[in-house]
């Protein structure tokens, strides 16, 4: 092809404005990036949760238009684990799907998340979102600066270097982590030694010795391989004192910061993502027992009457210890307590 001067001058004409296009469209494009403790893995396998910020992350990018894109770190890649909430509330980080009462050194009242024998089933937990408690939570952590875009729960087994673990009795003398102030609370009032660790951290305390046993979510208790070290596992198959709050949140500042539209699609994936995270959970809550009793590990679940023995400890040492933190804590307690 020959190109006359008259198309070389057309050509040096468009070029800025084709440019110019194209800055903008770069412009007009935001890259969020999700941070989050778990293993990392595809997004058909591996720890849910991960899976979870994938699947969210390819929804919102395709019903934004591509405006919207994001970048998933696994393992605490980008930020340490117990770092995250107070990022976000200083808009640090994007997002993360974050353990909520890990925040609770920083904001007393996210320790709710993670109080023991208060949520025992995941229908329960899944009514705080519209119930009054959960209005007020979803109010209490925006006004810290974090955004609440799926409110997911686990239930939480005991994996123990000893013996299964049914009731208070049986922790005594332990060295335990239990994931919460409140969930210390009720282990210290049980005769056992408590360890503060983020979860990613158990292995190398049962592997060390530094731990005896620890209460985790049934994911965690497989993402994290504890079948190599446990004897015995507790499962949540048929009840738990251990239901913790686990939401995929986001940085109220940087969530202001994007047009409506946008503000609409990451809420609504978000709210899709739930009952898709519910129906995850709960198969681990099976397949957890298959591994570990596959490795040899003797596998128990937890009883009627031990339960009933661990709410009567809780209700006195955890529950009554937060409800006097303030009288913020105390209401949180008393709506959280009309949610059957």
């Amino acid at each position: 092809m020959v190109f006359t001067r008259r198309d070389l001058v057309r050509a040096s004409l468009a070029a800025p404005a084709l440019l110019g296009a194209g800055l903008r469209a770069q412009a007009q494009q935001k890259v969020l990036k999700i941070s989050h403790q778990f293993p990392g893995g595809s997004i058909e396998q591996g720890d849910f949760r991960d899976r979870l910020c994938q699947i969210f992350a390819r929804e919102v990018e395709k019903r934004s238009n591509g405006a919207l894109k994001f970048e998933v770190y696994a393992n605490s890649s980008l930020m340490k684990t117990f770092a995250q909430f107070s990022a976000l509330r200083k808009g640090a980080l994007d997002m993360t799907l974050f353990p909520i009462a890990y925040a609770g050194g920083e904001v007393q009242a996210t320790n709710i998340g993670l109080m023991p024998c208060l949520v025992t089933s995941y229908e329960q937990g899944a009514k705080w979102k519209t119930a009054p408690v959960g209005q007020m939570f979803n109010k209490l952590v925006e006004d810290k600066g974090v955004k609440i875009l799926s409110w997911i729960w686990q239930a939480g087994g005991v994996a123990s270097r000893r013996g299964p673990i049914y009731s208070p009795d049986d922790v005594k003398g332990l060295k335990i982590r239990g994931g919460s102030r409140e969930m210390d609370l009720m282990f210290t009032a049980a005769g056992a030694q408590v360890s503060t660790m983020a979860s990613n951290e158990i292995y190398i305390g049962m592997q060390t010795g530094a731990l005896d046993a620890a209460v985790t979510s049934s994911t965690s208790l497989i993402s994290f391989r504890l079948e190599e070290l446990a004897k015995s596992l507790t499962t949540a198959r048929k009840g738990s004192f251990w239901f913790m709050l686990e939401p995929l949140l986001m940085s109220k500042a940087i969530f202001d910061s994007l047009p409506a539209a946008q503000q609409k699609t990451l809420l609504d994936v978000g709210a899709e993502m739930e009952a898709w995270a519910t129906a995850e959970a709960k198969k681990d809550d099976d397949e957890v027992a298959r591994i570990y009793a596959a490795k040899g590990v003797q596998v128990a679940d937890m009883t009627d009457e031990g339960l009933a023995k661990w709410r009567k400890v809780a209700e006195e040492a955890a529950w009554a210890d937060f409800a006097a933190k303030s009288s913020e804590s105390a209401e949180l307690l008393k709506l959280a307590k009309q949610v059957s």
